[in-house]
């Protein structure tokens, strides 16, 4: 990275972080089920928590603000921490720490950032683990090991429908479902790495109800959470596409 850039970019963002996140912290943001449950569960400040569809970093509660940029985007956005309230039997609100959340979306091994803590550029003093960049003279904190993230069962960015089916080796696997009058015979899932079975798949907008085949018998998507009983009384997982 250009150290005169870099640099630039720092001052830029610095100004811009104190307003942003004091803005953000007072918002009402609503987390997923899983995800809020997670975030209650962290009693106090800690090192990144890792999982398969998130990162969550923490921070203390005596700053004023944080906030946390990345690698992968070149250091160029900063994300406002928010601020979780415990509140007591008598509603009184205590704050137990702040924390952003990452949404693991982007299929990468390692995760480098930095932190504005206060208007002050750091590393993250709750992770040890930091790495020295000899081109800017800085250390960046990461986050390593990720392995695979949990993939499923979505629209992608070219309007197909990403088919996928996680299970035994060696399975001669097929789709079919209301986009082929329940034919399992015309598509087929390729099996990328053991277990692991994909299709990629155009469909016009429209509610369809699928399975999957092996030979006759139908299995449901077990990456997708969403399943329905068809008119003819069968099980079928369920894809919305819009």
């Amino acid at each position: 990275m250009n150290k005169c850039k870099f640099f630039a970019m720092v001052a830029l963002l610095s100004v811009c972080i104190l307003c942003s996140a004091a803005a953000k912290e007072k918002e009402v943001i609503y987390q997923p089920y899983e995800l809020d449950k997670l975030i209650h569960e962290i009693d106090e400040p800690c090192a990144p928590i890792v999982t398969e569809d998130y990162i969550i970093f923490t921070a203390s509660v005596d700053l004023r603000s944080v906030g946390i940029a990345f690698d992968f985007e070149n250091f160029q956005t900063i994300h406002p921490f928010q601020i979780l309230m415990k509140v007591d039997a008598d509603g009184n609100k205590t704050p137990v720490h702040m924390f952003y959340c990452y949404e693991r979306k982007h299929k990468i091994q390692t995760i480098k950032y930095r932190m504005i803590m206060d208007g002050l550029w750091t590393t993250d003093p709750l992770n040890p683990n930091k790495e020295y960049d000899d081109s800017v003279n800085l250390y960046f904190s990461k986050v390593d090991n990720l392995g695979k993230i949990y993939e499923y069962t979505e629209k992608t960015k070219d309007d197909a429908i990403r088919f996928i089916y996680k299970g035994e080796t060696g399975l001669n696997l097929h789709l079919a479902g209301t986009f082929t009058n329940w034919d399992p015979w015309i598509y087929t899932l390729e099996e990328t790495s053991p277990g692991f079975y994909e299709l990629s798949l155009p469909l016009p907008t429209g509610k369809y109800y699928y399975n999957y085949y092996i030979g006759l018998t139908p299995v449901l998507d077990n990456t997708n959470p969403e399943k329905a009983y068809t008119i003819d009384g069968r099980s079928a997982s369920v894809i919305v596409v819009d």
